[in-house]
């Protein structure tokens, strides 16, 4: 069988929601949008090129952005819609590749390997079809970038934003990717940057001539390998198209802090009914249960258990995975269980009618009504 080189294409939606927001309400054209959480805890999701020029990112706290860019225009969101949106651009991107990865709402890789009676010698032009394809039918502004691999792609997508179109040949690697600062290698975060800073790498050429023995001893064999692969343009991951959702969960930002354990409590088992809700919506059961807590200072904690039996009710979970997974049952447990299915089945039937905020647990009411006494 031929061989092929591989050949990736990223594309990456610029500014998505922000963008989504100004061309479905004209009067926010050319004016900082900013979309996010509104509360006091809220961050940025998405921050237009204007309201950029004011120093919002994303991840930044809403508060700050709102001192930055007082006369900024701030919503919530429409996530439904973006999701809607969104389900419309990997639409258009599966007629250009049927190997697709997404990445998250408004980006993801396309395989292109062995496409070359489509690519015709010029995979530019093929990214610029793209890019017309997506202005045609959405109105929005995409960022494409075509590499070897999913590392350059990337990179390659984020040189020339907004609107960009950039290709990496393996002839260019060099002269593109070496003088870049060595925080553009995929996984390098601040502290990653400042260690390689101090040491005196500054640019991705430092590392990529590094000798590899003392960049080993300098920040570890295995961060050393990760660095001098990606420096030198080689990443060998291939584009994987997603397999069904591995799991399934809710989870919320808090106001204020939660200062006792029945407050803890009752937040818990609220989360729990919802994850419940949809597992038995789907017509799954999963045996692994987590619970993930994010502290003010974003410090997060995370803790499993796997069951020995696979659940799908309200107080035996809040994220679940480990979907479908066999278990023994005693006869004891199939009464129990053939109970818990009636009393649930009733339960969801008026959810489904009435909402699903409409009817709540028995511990949760008995928790609001105690607090009322």
């Amino acid at each position: 069988m031929e061989q092929h080189e591989r050949l990736v294409l990223h594309v990456d939606m610029d500014c998505f929601f922000a963008a989504v927001e100004q061309r479905d309400h004209p009067e926010f054209k050319g004016k900082p949008v900013i979309v996010g959480g509104l509360s006091a805890r809220g961050v940025v999701s998405t921050a237009s090129y204007e309201a950029r020029q004011y120093g919002v990112r994303s991840a930044m706290p809403m508060a700050l952005a709102k001192r930055k860019c007082p006369a900024g225009i701030f919503l919530q969101g429409n996530y439904r819609q973006y999701g809607a949106v969104s389900a419309q651009i990997f639409e258009i991107l599966s007629r250009f590749s049927p190997l697709i990865e997404p990445l998250s709402i408004d980006e993801g890789f396309l395989d292109l390997t062995g496409m070359e009676h489509l690519l015709k010698g010029n995979p530019r032009a093929y990214g610029l079809k793209l890019k017309e394809t997506v202005l045609a039918e959405t109105g929005l502004v995409a960022s494409v970038g075509v590499a070897p691999n999913k590392f350059l792609a990337k990179l390659a997508s984020d040189l020339e934003k907004p609107d960009g179109l950039v290709v990496i040949r393996p002839e260019d690697i060099q002269n593109i990717l070496w003088p870049l600062p060595v925080s553009r290698i995929w996984g390098v975060g601040k502290k990653t940057e400042a260690r390689l800073l101090q040491l005196g790498y500054r640019c991705i050429g430092d590392i990529a001539k590094a000798r590899p023995e003392l960049l080993q001893r300098q920040v570890g064999e295995r961060l050393a390998n990760h660095l001098v692969e990606l420096a030198n343009g080689r990443d060998d991951r291939p584009v994987e198209v997603p397999r069904e959702a591995q799991s399934l969960g809710k989870e919320t930002t808090f106001e204020e802090d939660l200062h006792s354990g029945e407050e803890a409590e009752h937040h818990l088992l609220s989360l729990a009914s919802q994850v419940g809700w949809r597992l038995r919506r789907s017509g799954k059961k999963a045996q692994t249960v987590q619970i993930k807590i994010r502290l003010a200072d974003f410090s997060t904690y995370t803790r499993q258990r796997k069951l020995e039996e696979a659940v799908c009710y309200d107080e035996e979970g809040v994220s679940c995975s480990g979907f479908n997974a066999p278990s023994e049952l005693s006869l004891f447990s199939l009464e129990e269980n053939r109970k818990k299915e009636s009393l649930y089945s009733a339960i969801d039937k008026i959810k489904t009618k009435f909402g699903e905020d409409k009817i709540r647990h028995l511990g949760e009411a008995g928790k609001a009504s105690n607090r009322g006494r």
